[in-house]
């Protein structure tokens, strides 16, 4: 059994764009520059944009991060995005989910330039994604994409099962893993909350993919013997024995799993430092995409 190191390809990734920016730098051109909305005290979502822009001084990218308070009106916060797609100094940006409940998340995805859509939601780039064609793949589904990539986990002709179907990762997972090229090329069954028996597909599985937020969901007696689990779940769990009173669980049983499968993402450690490097890596790409058109 090996670990897909999402910690340390995330470093890796990281010290890569570090260079670039660097070179950027030295020839004297624009830095990328990240935008995060952010809307309301969500603890959680604080500290994840918190780590998105510390990432970025560390790299060298500027950064910038709007917070807004929980009872804007979503008429200003559209206003807000407006500004940002206008802001020829901002290169990308985010709007983090969730949103208070007076403001429809799909509108405000709708109303974000897709040419700095970093997130990869709008259906533009979703579309685009679908169609094989070049554009912001979402951060989480990138970030598996090149864990498989760097490790050279083997995906022609695998069967690979992915376990829920969110926009943000489920769904996008199961077109990418279906696609020419490589990582892809292999026959993707999506399931969900409906699908039936899925202990039956997910025994027959090269390569399992899950996000489902059900904490040890995924049980040894699932998995056949080499399977390759991508564990994408990340659930705070009660436990008075650890320091702050909770640990964080992936959807999958890690102690019993990872005796079986030939590759395991740890959970924390694996996935997750890999979505903020990919995030990071749009950017990139948005600046470069953005001085090509002379912006």
């Amino acid at each position: 059994m090996q670990l897909l190191d999402g910690k340390k390809i995330s470093e890796d990734i990281k010290n890569e764009i570090a260079a670039e920016v660097k070179k950027m730098k030295d020839n004297g051109e624009k830095v990328p520059h990240l935008a995060a909305v952010i809307v309301g005290n969500d603890g959680a979502s604080l500290t994840y944009v918190g780590s998105k822009v510390k990432a970025c001084e560390r790299i060298g990218f500027e950064s910038t991060l709007i917070k807004l308070p929980s009872t804007i009106s979503e008429t200003e916060i559209l206003k807000k995005i407006e500004e940002l797609n206008q802001d020829d100094n901002i290169d990308g940006f985010i709007v983090q989910l969730p949103l208070p409940e007076q403001i429809d998340d799909q509108k405000v995805l709708m109303a974000i330039d897709p040419s700095k859509d970093v997130d990869g939601f709008h259906p533009e780039n979703f579309g685009k994604m679908a169609l094989d064609m070049t554009t912001f793949i979402p951060a989480t589904p990138f970030g598996i994409l090149e864990l498989l990539e760097r490790y050279n986990v083997q995906t022609a002709g695998k069967h690979t099962v992915v376990i829920g179907r969110s926009h943000i990762v489920g769904r996008p997972m199961s077109i990418l893993m279906g696609r020419k090229g490589f990582p892809g090329n292999s026959t993707v069954t999506l399931t969900h909350s409906h699908t039936k028996n899925i202990s039956q597909i997910t025994t027959q599985a090269d390569i399992i993919i899950t996000a489902l937020g059900v904490p040890n969901y995924l049980k040894a007696e699932m998995v056949k013997d080499d399977a390759v689990i991508i564990d994408v779940g990340i659930t705070r769990v009660p436990d008075e024995t650890a320091e702050r009173g909770y640990r964080i669980t992936g959807d999958v049983d890690f102690a019993n799993v990872s005796k079986k499968a030939s590759y395991i993402t740890p959970v924390p450690g694996g996935v997750g430092p890999m979505t903020i490097a990919m995030l990071l890596k749009n950017t990139l790409l948005a600046r470069e995409q953005r001085a090509m058109r002379g912006q």
